[in-house]
Formats: C-alpha cells, structure tokens, sequence
C-alpha cells in the first residue's frame, strides 16, 4: 500500500503536542520543510532531539512549539550562538539536556537496537558527566577502564530528508550520512520527505543506498527543496547567505516574529516558500552535474 501523502497530512497525523521530535541530518539534508509544517499546525510541548539544533529547531523554539532540548553542540553552523535558543535557555523557560555528538548518536544506536544502555569510551568532557546525570559511569567487566553510559533514545517520531523515495518508503540517500539511519530505527514513527518520489525499480536498481527501508517508514512526502537552508547533494547548495542572514534576523524577537509570518505562515506549502525565494536564489544555489561512476550489480 502506498504511503504517499502531503507533508500536512503526515503532521497532523504522526506529530502530537508533548511528542519527542527528532529532525535527523548532518549539515545536508534537515528537513526544514517539515519543521515548518510543525510550526504551521501549532504543535506545543515539543521535545525536540537533534544532534545539533541548527536554525530549524531555533525557529521552532522561536515558534513556541518546544518546551525541551535534548542535543549535542547548539548554534548556528560557521556563524555563531543560536541567539533565540540561548535566551530561552538562559531564562529557564527551555529545558534542556546536552551530550557529546558520539554520546547523542550512542543514545540513539541503543534505541534502534533495543537495549537499555551503550557504552562509549572515556572522554574529556567530564564537566558533561557532571551537567547531565543521564551520563554515568560502570566498571568495565574485563577488567580495564570504567566505560561511560547512556540510555537508548526512543523519539515519537522521526523525521528524514532523502533525495528520493518509492511510494513505499524505500529512501536512498548520498552525500554527507548523518545519523538518519540510526534516528528512523529508533523511533516509534517515521516521516520520510524526499526530493522527488521515483519508481520501486529505480530504488532496486541500486539498493545499497537504501539507507531507510520501508518496514520502518509510515508516511512518505514528495517535497522538494524541503532542506533549505541546508543543502541536497545532487539538487541545490547550502544558502550560507541566509545563515548569516538569520543571525540579524534573531538580534530581536520583533524581526524574528516577522520572519516567521512571512516565510512560514504566509506561505502555504515549501512550493510557494521555494518561489518566494525568487529566480536570483534559485541560480545561486544551482548545482552543476557530477555523476558517480555507475555500479553494475550483476545478475541477482
């Protein structure tokens, strides 16, 4: 049965007031799209986990839909703080519990594989250990080093960016991996959104890069330019302009209020967000052609 359906339907049905949201991708591939739909359908009470924030969980924040931050490094990538996040966090208004990236892709490698804690090896970050008391120490059963712990990480829902998709959910994605693969299995619920929504054999042709298969996946969403600010390898760039754009736009809550009006309740879908971008934007974040070498699989 297809799982095709619009990014609105997959909110309203797999997204809840008091969920535990985790928006996966590394640098490539957030899924804005998605995050912007959250906020178009006043979700509240969010616990948002991420590895790192980035803007999309500071415009949520900004959107009130978040009462709590589970995550790994906060701040806007190459540019600075996340100003909105660090205030709420200041204030005490946002809850919030910190890890090392290893300790948030742990937590969710224990949740995919069912078991009640992982361990890492000892780090540096010592004064974590002391901030968050979900980190904790045992003796290492063979005699060596106390290893460090962390607890599995079960999000309500996951949400994944990928290039394409079948009807079904098979996802391929290329480029930088994040922690995608680890964050859909995981999680309770899955939302694949996908560049462009292609054929079962366009998937099979090439199945090792089926990172998220569809066993896992309840809702899939055709939506492209769905990472913008962030990038899609093959389709369009990182907008590093509107990274150092956000930082002025979040000097004060009055702008970034405007913001959100304009760019997220004012525009009706990520189509009519794309357009609004306008032909100069387009043109500045189109990418050239650079094709892998093709793979021949053989006969299977």
């Amino acid at each position: 049965m297809s799982k095709l359906c619009s990014m609105q339907e997959a909110v309203q049905q797999f997204v809840h007031d008091g969920d535990c949201v985790y928006a996966a991708g590394f640098t490539h591939l957030i899924p804005f799209a998605a995050g912007h739909e959250i906020i178009r359908q006043g979700r509240r009470n969010l616990v948002l986990a991420r590895a790192t924030p980035d803007l999309i969980y500071e415009q949520m924040v900004a959107a009130g839909c978040a009462r709590k931050l589970i995550f790994s490094y906060a701040g806007n990538p190459g540019v600075g703080s996340l100003r909105i996040v660090r205030e709420e966090l200041e204030a005490g208004r946002l809850e919030w519990e910190e890890y090392s990236h290893f300790g948030m892709i742990s937590r969710l490698q224990a949740g995919a594989s069912g078991l009640p804690f992982i361990p890492m090896k000892q780090t540096a970050a010592t004064d974590l250990e002391r901030a968050n008391p979900n980190i904790k120490r045992v003796p290492d059963p063979y005699g060596g080093k106390d290893v460090i712990v962390v607890p599995p990480l079960h999000p309500d829902v996951a949400i994944v960016h990928a290039q394409r998709a079948d009807k079904n959910g098979n996802a391929h994605i290329w480029g930088i991996i994040g922690e995608q693969k680890e964050a859909a299995f995981a999680a309770k619920h899955v939302i694949v959104t996908a560049e462009e929504i292609v054929d079962e054999d366009v998937i099979r042709s090439d199945p090792n890069r089926t990172l998220v298969p569809e066993i896992i996946v309840d809702a899939v969403v055709e939506a492209p330019f769905a990472a913008h600010p962030s990038y899609t390898q093959g389709y369009y760039d990182r907008d590093n302009a509107f990274y150092l754009n956000w930082d002025k736009v979040t000097e004060s809550r009055e702008e970034t209020n405007r913001w959100l009006e304009e760019w997220v309740f004012g525009v009706k879908d990520r189509r009519e967000y794309w357009q609004k971008l306008g032909a100069e934007t387009h043109a500045r974040l189109k990418v050239a052609p650079r094709p892998a070498a093709g793979v021949d699989y053989g006969n299977y």
